[in-house]
C-alpha cells in the first residue's frame, strides 16, 4: 500500500510537470517577473528557485501569502496546477519528518525552561549594538578557533533562511521559509513544537515574559505580525499593522514595557518590473502594539501625503505617488529620552520624499516625528531601473542607496551620544542623536549598490564600529543567437570586514575576503548582519563560510564552511549554502548560525547550524 501511494504521488506529479495548460497561465500571469533578465531578478524568485519548493509552500503563497494579490485573477484551479506545474514533489516520509526528534518528556531538564543566558530580538539590547557580554556569550575569543557543530537542525521545504532565531531560558526559536516555526532544545535541537502561519517566516523572532509567561513576536513575508505561546505553540494573536497588498514584515519587534514596536516594508518596488503596473502607492511606517493584544497604539507613516496620481515618467509610463520609505529594520529605543530611532528605505517612485534613505527619530510614546536626517536625497528607484527601457523606473532613477540596517545608539567616552549607521552606498556614519542628528564621522567602506555596501546590520562594542561589506558584483555574458544578456555572481568581487572608531570614524582596520577559491555559484561579499562578543565579530558570506575575526587587528581566527552536507538531528536531509540577512547568535558558550540563500543565484540550504567550543 505504501509503494502504491507513494508511486500514484510519483505519477501524478510526473503529469503535473507537463502540463501545457498551467505552462500557459505561468506565461501569461507570472513570467515577466520570474524569469525576468538580469539584476531584476535579484528579488523576485526565479524559476529555477521556485521549482525547488513544494507545491504546497507554492499554493499557500497564491492562496494566503506573499502572492496572493497577483493570484486573485486565477482560479482555484489555476492556483493549485501552477503550484503542481512548478513544485518539486514532497513523499509522505518527508511529511512525516516534520514531526521527528521530538523532545522526551523526561529527560535531562524534563521540558522545563532553563535560568540560562540567551539573546531575544535583533539585538540583545534596545541599542541594536548586536554585540553579546562576556557573562551572557560564555564564549570567549580564545574559545572561538575551538567552535565546531554540536547540532544541526534541517528545515523541510527550505532553500532560503533569513529569520534570524531567539534563544530564551534554554530554547531556540527559528522561523522557516515554509512558515514553520519550532521550538527547539538549545542544548540538543531536539524539538519542543512546531506551528504554521501564513507564509516565510520573515524577521528575526522576539522573545519576552507577558503575565509570566514567555511570548514569541515575529513577522512573515506577507506583513503580518504574530505572538505566540513559548510554552505551547498556540497563536495568541496575528494582525497586520499595513493593509497595502504589498506589504510584508521584514522588521525584528523590539518590545519593551508592555508595548511591540514594528516597521513594515513591501515588495512593491520589485513589482514595478511588469510594464503594465502603475508604481507606486505603499508607504512605510512604524506602529507601536500592546503587546498582549496586537492593537495599534500608535502608527506613523514616513510619507504624510496619502499616493496620488503623477505626471508620466519621460518613458509614457503612469505613475502614483509619493511611495516607498519602507522600513525593513529593526527600530532602536532611548526610553530614558522617550524616543525611537528608525532607518527607511528610498523612494519607489517621483516625487522623492524627505523621509527616505535617512534616520527618523520618533516620540515613543505618541510616534511624533522629532527628527530626521536624510543621508542620500532625491533617490526614487524601483525594480523596472535594471531593465533595458526601464519604463516604470522613476526620472530620478536613484541609486537605491536605502537602509537595510538598523541605527545603533551607544555612549561615548566624552560623554556624549553616537548613533552609528551602515548604508547600502557603502558609508558608515557617526551622528549626534542630541542635536538632531548631527554628522559626526563618515567613512566609506566600499562603492555600494542596489545589493551593495553595508547591508544587513553592523556591531559594536563601543570602541569600534565593526561592518561587513557586501559590494557583491555579477558577470554578464551575451546568450548566443538572442541577444540576451545572462548574470552570474562575480567571485572576485566583493566582500571585506572593517573596523572603525566608533568616536571619530578613522579606520582601524580592513581585512580583504579570502575569496571563493573555484567554488561555483560563489561570492565573497558579506551582506549578513555582523554579531560581536569581547574580543571577536562574526560575518558570514555569501561564499557560505561564518567567519570571526579579531576584534584588535582584523585577523581572521577562525573559519567553517556551512556550503556542505550535514546529518541533521530531525533526519531530514541537510545541506548548508549561502549566508545572508540574519547574523549568528551567541548565547550560553553556544553560536547559532542559518545557512542556505540562494537569491541572486547563490547556494541554496536548509540548515540552522549550533556550534560549541566543547
Amino acid at each position: 500500500m505504501k509503494l502504491t501511494c507513494l508511486l500514484l504521488i510519483a505519477s501524478a506529479f510526473a503529469l503535473a510537470a507537463d502540463d501545457p495548460y498551467a505552462a500557459a497561465v505561468f506565461q501569461k500571469h507570472c513570467a515577466t517577473c520570474h524569469q525576468a533578465s538580469g539584476d531584476a531578478a535579484a528579488r523576485i524568485p526565479q524559476i529555477a528557485i521556485l521549482k525547488t519548493r513544494s507545491p504546497n509552500a507554492i499554493l499557500r503563497a497564491l492562496e494566503s501569502g506573499a502572492m496572493m494579490e497577483q493570484a486573485k485573477v486565477l482560479s482555484a484551479g489555476e492556483r493549485q496546477l501552477v503550484a503542481n506545474w512548478l513544485g518539486k514533489p514532497v513523499t509522505l516520509e518527508s511529511q512525516r519528518e516534520r514531526l521527528s526528534n521530538p523532545c522526551p518528556a523526561a529527560g535531562p531538564t524534563g521540558g522545563a525552561w532553563q535560568n540560562t543566558p540567551g539573546w531575544s530580538g535583533w539585538s540583545p539590547g534596545l541599542g541594536n549594538t548586536r554585540f553579546q557580554s562576556a557573562q551572557d556569550a560564555k564564549l570567549s575569543a580564545a574559545d572561538v578557533p575551538k567552535l565546531k557543530p554540536k547540532w544541526v537542525f534541517g528545515f523541510p521545504d527550505t532553500t532560503l533562511l533569513r529569520a534570524q532565531p531567539a534563544v530564551h531560558r534554554g530554547r531556540v526559536f527559528v522561523g522557516s521559509q515554509d512558515g514553520t516555526i519550532y521550538s527547539l532544545d538549545a542544548a540538543t535541537g531536539c524539538t519542543h513544537w512546531s506551528a504554521l502561519v501564513n507564509a516565510e517566516v520573515r524577521s528575526g523572532i522576539t522573545v519576552a515574559e507577558i503575565g509570566g509567561k514567555p511570548a514569541l513576536f515575529f513577522g512573515d513575508s506577507t506583513g503580518y505580525y504574530y505572538a505566540f505561546d513559548g510554552e505551547s505553540g498556540k497563536q495568541l494573536w496575528a494582525m497586520r499593522p499595513e493593509e497595502h497588498p504589498a506589504a510584508k514584515s521584514t522588521a525584528t519587534p523590539v518590545y519593551y514595557n508592555g508595548r511591540l514596536y514594528v516597521g513594515v516594508s513591501s515588495i512593491e518596488e520589485a513589482l514595478a518590473i511588469s510594464p503594465g503596473f502603475v508604481c507606486c502607492t505603499f508607504r512605510g511606517s512604524e506602529s507601536a502594539l500592546d503587546a498582549a493584544t496586537g492593537k495599534v497604539i500608535w502608527k506613523r507613516y514616513m510619507i504624510a501625503e496619502t499616493p496620488k496620481p503623477q505626471k508620466k515618467t519621460k518613458r509614457g509610463a503612469a505613475v502614483m505617488g509619493p511611495s516607498g520609505a519602507g522600513i525593513w529594520t529593526t527600530p532602536t529605543l532611548d526610553p530614558e529620552h522617550d524616543t525611537l530611532y528608525v532607518t527607511t528605505g528610498d523612494n519607489y517612485s517621483d516625487p522623492p520624499t524627505a523621509l527616505s534613505d535617512a534616520v527618523v527619530a520618533l516620540r515613543m510614546s505618541t510616534g511624533e516625528i522629532l527628527w530626521s536626517k536624510q543621508l542620500t536625497a532625491k533617490d526614487s528607484w524601483n525594480g523596472a531601473c535594471y531593465l533595458q527601457g526601464h519604463k516604470n523606473c522613476p526620472d530620478s532613477d536613484g541609486p537605491d542607496f536605502d537602509f537595510a540596517a538598523s541605527p545603533v545608539l551607544i555612549p561615548l567616552a566624552n560623554g556624549k551620544r553616537a548613533l552609528l549607521l551602515g548604508q547600502k552606498s557603502g558609508m558608515a556614519y557617526g551622528l549626534d542623536p542630541d542635536r538632531k542628528g548631527a554628522m559626526l564621522w563618515q567613512a566609506r567602506a566600499g562603492k555600494g549598490g542596489t545589493v551593495g555596501g553595508i547591508q544587513w546590520g553592523v556591531a559594536t562594542d563601543g570602541r569600534n564600529l565593526y561592518a561587513a561589506l557586501s559590494d557583491i558584483d555579477f558577470q554578464m555574458t551575451m546568450v548566443a543567437g538572442t541577444g540576451n544578456r545572462e548574470y552570474k555572481l562575480d567571485p572576485t568581487k566583493g566582500g571585506g570586514m572593517f573596523a572603525f572608531r566608533a568616536d571619530n570614524g578613522e579606520r582601524m582596520w580592513r581585512t580583504a575576503p579570502p575569496g571563493c577559491g573555484g567554488k561555483a555559484a560563489c561570492s565573497p561579499a558579506q551582506s549578513a548582519a555582523v554579531t560581536g562578543i569581547p574580543g571577536a565579530v562574526f560575518s558570514g558570506a555569501e561564499d557560505g563560510h561564518l567567519r570571526a575575526y579579531a576584534t584588535g587587528d582584523g585577523k581572521i581566527i577562525w573559519d567553517f564552511d556551512t556550503a556542505q552536507e550535514f546529518k541533521t538531528v530531525n533526519g531530514v536531509p541537510g545541506h548548508g549554502g549561502a549566508i545572508d540577512v540574519a547574523g549568528p547568535v551567541v548565547a550560553n558558550g553556544m553560536v547559532y548560525a542559518l545557512s542556505g540563500y540562494p537569491s541572486r543565484g547563490g547556494l541554496a540550504g536548509n540548515v540552522l547550524i549550533a556550534f560549541s567550543a566543547e
